[in-house]
């Protein structure tokens, strides 16, 4: 059993630092840290610290606004909240897609203007897709100290305890809870390791094959977790949105992977 400490990490002249916001920036800097040896190693190109504030800047606006998108019956009522990140709410999913959407356009220009860059989308896409399960691994602690994103009751050994203030009305008169955000940085860790070993496998031959495998394997992952998460705030039916982005993810990597595999 373990709890939730503080979630203040220090104050600095009167302003708060989260442990949310100090857990982010490491797993930032280690997927970035990452994806340049990758890049360097492996691809021979120098290009991920030069893109890397465009793709963080577009990809936490379009968490953001993913965010607010599936929360928008309470953004609609207060749409200057929409401004006040500190107050929390961003998603990995509107993460992926802004940071797609980021790659593409500098991907584009850099094969427009650039001689020297060389690489196709995909192995682009591979590059940034590598890094990005540890980010997530570490990013995943913040929810701790945040008492958020834990699952149902539960009486198991590594239960969680959640203070009253922090549960959901359901769930008041319960103490522990599933720590969920723990079993999916454990999955993260298990997901970095797989694009780890096949890259080392098929080196730069990859093309596509980690993208997809990221995609696939965390779409399998989240999408089991969240029927143990008591957060979601957005169902279609039985489904979570969660669920549904992951379903979508899913589909998106096979494809991926088929479109590679007769692309050769």
């Amino acid at each position: 059993m373990f709890t939730s400490p503080n979630k203040i990490f220090m104050s600095f002249w009167g302003y708060d630092i989260y442990w949310y916001g100090l857990f982010l920036a490491i797993g930032i800097v280690f997927s970035i840290l990452v994806s340049h040896y990758v890049s360097k190693k492996f691809y021979k190109q120098d290009f991920v610290i030069d893109f890397t504030p465009y793709i963080l800047i577009v990809g936490i606006i379009f968490a953001r606004l993913y965010y607010c998108l599936i929360n928008w019956t309470y953004y609609s009522n207060f749409p200057s909240k929409i401004l006040f990140i500190r107050e929390g709410g961003i998603s990995i999913h509107g993460a992926i897609i802004g940071g797609v959407f980021a790659i593409s356009c500098l991907w584009y220009l850099s094969r427009k203007f650039d001689k020297n860059f060389n690489l196709s989308f995909l192995e682009v896409c591979d590059i940034f897709a590598i890094g990005l399960p540890l980010g997530q691994a570490i990013g995943r602690w913040g929810n701790f100290f945040n008492s958020e994103a834990f699952g149902l009751p539960t009486n198991l050994p590594w239960k969680l305890y959640i203070a009253p203030q922090f549960r959901p009305a359901q769930f008041l008169n319960y103490d522990y809870f599933h720590p969920t955000f723990l079993y999916e940085s454990i999955l993260d860790i298990v997901i970095f390791a797989v694009l780890i070993l096949t890259l080392k496998k098929y080196k730069t031959n990859s093309y596509g094959k980690i993208t997809a495998l990221y995609l696939i394997l965390y779409a399998i992952c989240r999408f089991f977790i969240e029927y143990l998460r008591t957060d979601s705030v957005l169902n279609l039916g039985t489904l979570h949105i969660a669920q549904i982005a992951s379903i979508i993810m899913l589909i998106l990597g096979i494809a991926i992977f088929v479109y590679v595999k007769y692309k050769k």
